[in-house]
């Protein structure tokens, strides 16, 4: 099926990789048009001058884009060239409401739409190891399982449009409790004197183990946050997830507490770091670190 990809950034540039190596991909657009060229030409495909020119040449586009607002201004730059039959994979981090908006905005044109966001951050889309929480009409699906099984290594279809982006939401509550207590434990380890390195890999082994933990706990022991999955980004995920459990009448402590902290995070500079940047602030609730800073 020839598909093209929208939206070459940390985690998009590896994707398009992956549907290339697969033998799917026809062609890229990002907004900054260079990016696109310089990936086109090392994959040596098309880099397309515009998303109509793209949705026009394939049968199938993947967009993974940053906010709602993105996904709705891709979606309308690809309406003039698609075709009925075309299937359009958004794997952004959006709000469920937005995933159904889309849908039907193109079953109108007898487009298909999933919502399929993706978890496993840059070293997840590198290696095709992404877990796909898919959204929208089990037939699309079914259509769209050989583009969705090149990109990850769990594809998994959970129910009707919105679906995806809501299993996307409890991802990222997760993901905020559990980078909160993996950076609040470092922080303690480090002020017990522990050999940091070699108790990242005894405790990650452990009952108390985590992707997090395995793969961002280094980070914090050498206080060096290279983006995987932004400050920022986690924060605007958070947001959706506040104001989806709104809908419900709730309000989720652990949710508000992270948005807290990574307002400080952005405030002090540091929104562009990954989430283990968190540590920064866990550290200072030991005195003898904050001497130390």
């Amino acid at each position: 099926m020839q598909t093209g990809f929208v939206g070459l950034g940390a985690m998009g540039a590896h994707m398009a990789r992956s549907l290339h190596r697969a033998g799917l991909l026809t062609g890229v657009w990002n907004r900054t048009a260079d990016r696109a060229k310089v990936l086109a030409k090392e994959l040596g495909c098309h880099a397309f001058a515009s998303l109509a020119e793209l949705a026009g040449n394939c049968e199938a586009v993947v967009i993974c884009v940053s906010a709602d607002d993105d996904v709705r201004a891709v979606v309308a730059g690809l309406e003039p060239g698609l075709n009925p039959n075309m299937i359009v994979m958004d794997c952004s981090t959006v709000a469920a409401g937005t995933a159904r908006d889309m849908r039907a905005a193109l079953d109108a044109l007898g487009v298909g739409f999933l919502d399929c966001p993706v978890s496993g951050g840059v070293e997840g889309a590198r290696n095709a190891t992404l877990a796909v929480m898919v959204g929208g009409d089990e037939p699309v699906f079914t259509r769209a399982q050989p583009i969705l099984s090149a990109l990850g290594k769990t594809v998994a279809y959970l129910g009707p449009s919105g679906a995806g982006q809501a299993a996307k939401a409890t991802n990222q509550i997760m993901c905020a409790g559990i980078i909160q207590a993996v950076g609040e434990a470092m922080a303690f380890a480090h002020a017990e004197g522990l050999p940091l390195d070699r108790l990242i890999e005894t405790l990650g082994k452990g009952a108390g183990s985590s992707w997090y933990f395995v793969n961002r706990a280094p980070f914090m022991a050498h206080n060096s946050y290279p983006a995987g999955f932004r400050v920022r980004l986690h924060a605007k995920d958070l947001r959706i997830c506040r104001d989806m459990a709104a809908q419900h009448g709730a309000q989720l402590p652990v949710v508000e507490s992270t948005l807290a902290q990574y307002g400080q995070l952005i405030v002090q500079g540091f929104g562009d770091e990954d989430i283990s940047a968190i540590y920064r602030l866990k550290s200072a609730l030991f005195p003898a670190e904050r001497e130390a800073t």
